[in-house]
């Protein structure tokens, strides 16, 4: 062994150089939810845009909307527009929206609140790829239940955020029933179908989507022996995850033809 400025060293490791120090400021650094506040400044700049562009402080409208916003099939001020027009980005674009300061608001503190705590335990794209796949299961279920309405909002990925955070405490031995979290769910689910207005589909199917994440990027590898076969089943969670986006994201486009064309097919 090998003297050192603390205790010892191996040759080995006094060859390979300096040790990493790992600082107060470095581990917060590491464990900033980076993702999250890029993805608020995202929703915060868009809604911004959509004031400037004829949007009001507390009611949608404007010509950012009309454009972007998740419908499959609606007559516009130019002929039909929506999903099953070959307009797929609206299953995206759609869930950057908001109609009023109350509702961005909202949305964004919980997306605060929740992804604060999933993208340190997750990791940043593991958590990039939860929200993307929760926002495109929202869009998903807005195009089976209301395909014909124009719909907006970051509730559908909120929602899925929900639902991953009862499987991650779940797996932590966490009673979500005293953290809070499970009572918050079953708020929003009822606000959901007492409220006029308020998307069914988006947030149901947001919520959906979201246990089906946490239980594949939290419960499967949780359950899997330590060591490598919980690299592979980690790895191979991940990939469902992505593989269940993209399925959401078929199923969007194929929803906004089956349930829309038929309720305005007569305006072809």
């Amino acid at each position: 062994m090998i003297t050192a400025s603390v205790g010892f060293q191996c040759p080995d490791c006094a060859r390979s150089g300096a040790t990493r120090v790992h600082t107060a400021a470095s581990l917060r650094a590491a464990n900033r939810p980076i993702v999250t506040q890029a993805l608020i400044a995202v929703n915060l700049v868009v809604f911004v845009l959509t004031i400037g562009a004829g949007s009001g402080m507390n009611r949608a409208g404007g010509q950012l909307i009309i454009d972007f916003g998740l419908v499959g099939l609606a007559l516009g001020n130019d002929g039909l527009v929506g999903v099953d027009t070959g307009e797929w980005y609206r299953i995206v674009t759609g869930g950057f929206l908001h109609a009023g300061l109350i509702h961005v608001g909202f949305n964004m503190y919980l997306l605060w609140l929740l992804g604060s705590a999933l993208e340190p335990a997750l990791g940043r794209l593991r958590f990039g790829l939860l929200y993307a796949t929760a926002l495109l299961a929202g869009s998903f279920g807005v195009l089976i239940v209301s395909p014909t309405q124009l719909t907006v909002g970051a509730s559908g990925a909120v929602f899925g955020l929900m639902g991953a955070m009862i499987i991650a405490q779940r797996s932590a031995g966490i009673d979500p029933w005293r953290s809070g979290i499970g009572g918050l769910v079953v708020l929003n689910v009822v606000l959901t179908f007492a409220i006029p207005g308020i998307s069914i589909g988006g947030h149901i199917g947001g919520l959906i989507g979201g246990l089906l994440c946490g239980w594949l990027l939290v419960e499967v590898p949780a359950r899997a022996p330590a060591g490598p076969a919980r690299t592979r089943a980690t790895t191979l969670g991940t990939g469902a995850v992505a593989a269940l986006g993209v399925i959401c994201a078929v199923g969007a486009v194929w929803a906004a033809g089956t349930w829309a064309d038929p309720l305005l097919g007569t305006l072809h």
